[in-house]
């Protein structure tokens, strides 16, 4: 299990100030120093297992609130958004950050959804209000929950309880009950029937209808998508409204994502899965086998383990298509810098993971300020074709800090290779593979001279 600390120092504070109180008044309340209350709300001290206790019984406080209650998502959501371009000469370090949410965490937050709101409109060019971004509009949402959302994971858990007394096939289970509470049948059609489509609901017919295209870990997942939408709709709803996009394009992406995310909870519940991972040393192929899901599926669920008092690591995800596009990024409670990358490094040797069928490619990468993390890739293939033949391929990489590596499964001694977030934003001064100038660093250009790297720039 992560043994990584709890700060949530803009939770307390809130408590404190919903209550009216003094920082002596409240410490006295919570047999604690003044001076040690103050180091919490500073971020400077973690909220121990026993603080959080006298929280709950103090002042009625829903620890789950902890997990969404950072300003901007918290300090690693900021410094992806500090990352951007037109701070880079801003250089504001980790401890000026911390400092920052600390001690202005509603002028964080507001610092963060303007840029959200700048940035899903396209930064700022053409018409803001008419361009906005959906998938960005609905990743920052995502990225402000941490992505968990422990209502719908415990919702899901006391579901997968009832359903595994009732059968221990979760399809037929999950069958039963759409046919029994919902009047709905399944019908898995033929792909000339459905050509272009994998899962349709016919509300005429009280069919949820698949496509022969899916596997079976697809069906599964489909069922429970259903049952998500059916009997979980109060809960997504309540998560739309608070989300408060203002698009609604974002807000069915959104309501979409919290039925998937259901669907992942229930066929992967909290804390048997969580017990699984840790037995296995979160050996992705034992796993995807005991849970039946794909690697997709399982690499999505390991980014929510965030659930207070019981996290697992820190995972973060990235979906690749053969451009270096990325189409997915999941952080979860991951600290992962290079997620934010416009492009990829091209010295990150990911791609080729989509020429290995299905093997997982193993490296361990290193950014320009140090961080490292160790990342397995590995190709995977949607079901179904397009009416011309082709079928969408992606690499999906599921990433971890190295220095908590060793907690997951037997990863070899990996020779460390130095990669930067996309050449715009890469401070290596001589990169031989560099491709564009770095923004806020001035080339340097030798008439009399030819260097290794086509585009040299100063350096630190």
């Amino acid at each position: 299990m992560s043994t990584a600390k709890l700060i949530a120092g803009h939770a307390v504070r809130r408590v404190r100030r919903q209550n009216g109180l003094s920082q002596a008044a409240m410490a006295e309340m919570l047999d604690i120093s003044p001076s040690y209350l103050n180091l919490i709300e500073r971020n400077q001290r973690p909220v121990s297992a026993a603080l959080l206790v006298r929280l709950v019984e103090t002042f009625d406080f829903d620890p789950r609130a902890l997990t969404a209650a950072a300003p901007g998502g918290g300090s690693a959501a900021m410094r992806r958004r500090l990352a951007d371009p037109m701070f880079a000469d801003l250089e504001i370090d980790r401890s000026e950050l911390e400092e920052w949410l600390a001690a202005a965490p509603g002028g964080a937050e507001a610092f963060a959804r303007a840029f959200d709101r700048l940035a899903g409109a396209g930064g700022g060019h053409g018409d803001a209000a008419a361009t906005p971004d959906p998938t960005l509009l609905v990743r920052r949402e995502i990225e402000r929950w941490r992505n968990h959302f422990p209502d719908l994971d415990s919702a899901a858990e006391l579901l997968a309880d009832e359903l595994r007394l009732a059968s221990g096939d979760l399809h037929a289970a999950l069958t039963e009950r759409l046919r029994v509470r919902h009047a709905l049948s399944i019908r898995v059609l033929p792909v000339d029937i459905m050509p272009d489509r994998l899962v349709r609901l016919d509300l005429h017919a009280r069919q949820l209808q698949l496509s022969e295209m899916l596997e079976p870990s697809g069906r599964v997942f489909a069922l429970a998508v259903q049952l998500a939408q059916s009997e979980m709709r109060g809960e997504i709803d309540a998560l739309a409204r608070g989300a408060a996009f203002g698009d609604r394009i974002a807000e069915r992406l959104f309501r979409r994502y919290l039925a998937q995310y259901f669907a992942a909870a229930l066929v992967m519940p909290y804390a048997r899965f969580l017990r699984a991972c840790e037995a296995t040393g979160y050996d992705l192929a034992i796993l995807r086998r005991r849970f039946g899901v794909s690697h997709e599926q399982l690499a999505h669920r390991l980014t929510t383990l965030n659930r207070v008092g019981a996290r697992g690591l820190p995972f973060f995800l990235m979906r690749i298509d053969r451009a270096g596009q990325v189409s997915k990024r999941l952080v979860g409670a991951a600290d992962a810098g290079l997620v934010d990358g416009e492009a990829l490094c091209p010295l990150w040797n990911a791609l080729a993971a989509f020429d290995r069928a299905g093997e997982p490619l193993v490296e361990r990468v290193v950014l320009p300020e140090g961080t490292s993390f160790v990342t397995i890739a590995q190709r995977v293939e949607r079901a179904g074709r397009s009416p011309t033949g082709m079928a969408a391929r992606f690499v999906v990489l599921l990433g971890l800090a190295a220095e908590l590596s060793g907690q997951w499964g037997p990863v070899p001694g990996l020779e460390p290779v130095p990669i930067g977030p996309g050449c715009r934003r890469c401070p290596r001064a001589d990169c031989p593979q560099r491709s564009l100038p770095a923004i806020g660093r001035a080339l340097l250009v030798n008439e009399r001279e030819r260097t290794v790297a086509s585009l040299p720039c100063a350096g630190d």
